[in-house]
């Protein structure tokens, strides 16, 4: 009997999360203000606490509704409490249905096992309605986001003219350093509205407004898909701006539209054959002034997020994160083919395993799907990332392993 011919899935799947974080014996989570998710310590490696990049407050998040997960810190993830429970207690898919329905009885009478039949099939109806209906908002909500997305890139002006310098030299990055001029990818609006949605339902609210350096996603095809959006205190040194409200802080960094496949170009020089690639803008920078001399003519691109550049990765038991790229994945990231070394650089200031798996599936995929390529991933300092070793918080530069990129190569 296969996995999803078991009598117990059915009724597995419906278990409210909250009795099913009562059977785990969680007491920790507590509601999000949208009160359609929990957060709190991760139920696997027990993490919480302040990220040291910043990040959110607890690093464990569980839909209330579809109890789908993730933490922050170890990366276990999954898409319903079935999942949660294997993550949690360690076990396998039919141990986790014996945890979460006990084993069927014996004596099960045909009426009880019709009327069973009967829950399950309505159950299964009201799945592919709600499956159907998320769907059709998702794809209304990314047109929205994308339309957005296209009305900020055209109303931002080119970045020479405004802030964009100021707050690259904030970060270490002096612009007329670089091995290319002031990218065009980076536009700045003097006076924008930081827009943040409170609470479910309600429209978003502007929490702050002032200068801020926008970034253009650009998809395969070369069309505006999303905007990086960076918000810089108009107070000198001009680094990110400071942003509260109600007593909470708000990170300076914010995306809109949809990245997924997409990448902010910000150099590719005509006969190019080498793509450097970080994360984020500063580090993907901070590459090209570290490396300028010793890879001429290479083109520089950020990748907005890890997960964008990973793509989907295939489920391997035993786990968490394979760095095997998911094939059927048609909208991850694919260099163009004119790339024939990928060079990819790690970030030391994020989780390492999970980090390493995403740049792998990331190459992997690059090189399953344009021959010829060879792709590298070269690692900044433990706990640091490249522009912190530029601006001088990480090992100085002459022991640094971002110097230059060493052969690495991925397989």
């Amino acid at each position: 009997m296969t996995h999803a011919e078991d009598p117990r899935l059915e009724d597995a799947k419906r278990k409210p999360v909250a009795e099913v974080l009562e059977m785990l014996r969680f007491y920790d989570l507590r509601q999000t203000p949208n009160r359609r998710e929990m957060s709190g310590p991760c139920v696997a490696c027990g993490s919480a606490g302040h990220s040291a990049r910043g990040g959110p407050v607890d690093r464990f998040n569980i839909n209330t509704d579809t109890g789908a997960f993730f933490c922050r810190k170890c990366d276990i993830r999954g898409g319903d409490v079935i999942a949660l429970v294997r993550e949690a207690k360690g076990l396998s898919f039919p141990d986790a249905l014996t945890f979460l329905c006990g084993e069927l009885l014996e004596t099960e009478t045909p009426e009880q096992k019709a009327a069973r039949e009967e829950r399950q099939r309505k159950a299964r109806e009201k799945a592919a309605e709600d499956e159907r209906k998320r769907k059709a908002a998702e794809a209304s909500y990314r047109a929205r986001a994308i339309a957005d997305a296209r009305r900020i890139w055209n109303a931002a002006r080119p970045g020479h003219l405004g802030v964009v310098a100021a707050y690259l030299r904030a970060r270490g990055i002096e612009p007329a350093n670089l091995p290319f001029p002031l990218p065009e990818a980076l536009r700045f609006i003097a006076q924008h509205p930081y827009m943040k949605q409170l609470e479910r339902g309600k429209p978003s609210v502007e929490l702050w407004r002032g200068p801020a350096m926008i970034a253009g996603v650009l998809r395969p095809e070369g069309t505006i898909s999303a905007v990086h959006q960076t918000w810089v205190s108009p107070e000198p040194p001009h680094g990110k701006a400071t942003i509260t409200h109600g007593g909470e802080a708000f990170p300076a960094k914010m995306m809109r539209g949809s990245k997924k496949g997409g990448a902010i170009r910000l150099h590719t020089p005509e006969g190019a054959h080498t793509l450097v690639m970080a994360e984020g803008i500063e580090n993907t920078l901070t590459a090209a002034l570290a490396w300028g001399e010793t890879l001429p003519g290479a083109a520089y691109w950020c990748g907005a997020d890890l997960g964008n550049m990973a793509g989907k990765m295939q489920k391997v038991e035993g786990t968490r994160s394979s760095g095997l790229p998911d094939m059927e994945d048609t909208e991850a990231f694919v260099p163009p083919p004119w790339v024939k070394r990928l060079i990819l650089v790690k970030d030391g200031d994020s989780h390492p395993a999970t980090t390493q798996a995403k740049l792998q599936s990331c190459a992997r995929r690059a090189m399953a799907l344009i021959p010829g390529l060879k792709a590298e991933i070269v690692p900044a300092p433990p706990g640091f990332d490249m522009n912190d070793v530029l601006r001088g918080k990480g090992p100085v530069a002459e022991e640094s392993e971002t110097q230059h990129p060493e052969a690495n190569q991925c397989k």
